[in-house]
């Protein structure tokens, strides 16, 4: 019982702690909503597709808190930790599911998710958000520069090309993919209802920022974890 009990908290200690890692590793501060873009959806993801719902639920939305604090978005960090726990939750549940039915009975559904996502990266991205920007490494280096309208044509193009790769060339990472960009739908949607609040129309600005996230972190999330099954697999774990 003790020794379930340590793993338990290793593991919730361990993937909250790569959440929180992966958000403040690499950033891109948004002037126009007080928000950033960053890297955090990858390992809530990984976490979601190893792991039960309950700790991806805890890992993504503590470890994506502790972030906002830390980065100094104390603004989102209410936000972030319900959001952020929901949608760690249900893309481990919905991973859960498809991994049990498998086959390609929702390979249409990934396709359209990902046309889906496509379609509004370009279009909001496009006709609303453009202007200056700041990228951030690891809270240590900082540029700043200018994003045009016409940018965000090979930006979704580039988005979603390695989850279309993925999903027309391997129905079972189609299916995962699917079941991520679902689940991230949660995060945009309740980050731009939050941002309705504080920012009123200038919200439709984030939900291209959250759309690449979303897209990022399924087409690292997805690899990582085959890469993790494969070497579960040779040593028998």
């Amino acid at each position: 019982m003790n020794r379930s009990r340590s793993l338990t908290a290793a593991k919730l200690a361990l993937s909250t702690a790569l959440v929180m890692a992966s958000t403040m590793a690499i950033n891109v501060y948004v002037p126009a909503t007080r928000g950033y873009f960053n890297l955090g959806e990858c390992m809530i993801y990984l976490t979601a597709l190893l792991f039960d719902p309950l700790t991806a639920a805890f890992a993504g939305g503590v470890g994506s808190a502790l972030a906002d604090i830390a980065l100094g978005y104390l603004i989102y960090a209410p936000a972030t930790l319900v959001i952020k726990a929901v949608e760690g939750a249900v893309a481990s549940k919905l991973a859960e599911k498809i991994k049990a039915r498998g086959e390609r009975i929702l390979l249409p559904m990934a396709l359209l998710v990902v046309a889906g996502y496509f379609t509004l990266i370009l279009i909001i991205g496009y006709t609303l958000f453009a202007g200056e920007v700041e990228f951030t490494l690891a809270n240590l280096f900082v540029v700043k520069g200018f994003l045009s309208p016409a940018a965000w044509i090979p930006i979704a193009f580039a988005a979603i090309t390695i989850p279309l790769y993925l999903t027309l060339r391997r129905s079972g990472e189609g299916l995962l993919i699917a079941a991520l960009l679902l689940a991230g739908l949660i995060m945009i949607s309740g980050y731009f209802i939050y941002e309705q609040l504080i920012l009123g129309y200038y919200a439709l600005a984030e939900v291209p920022v959250n759309l690449g996230q979303a897209v990022l972190g399924t087409a690292i999330a997805v690899p990582l974890y085959k890469a993790v099954q494969k070497v579960k697999g040779r040593w028998g774990f």
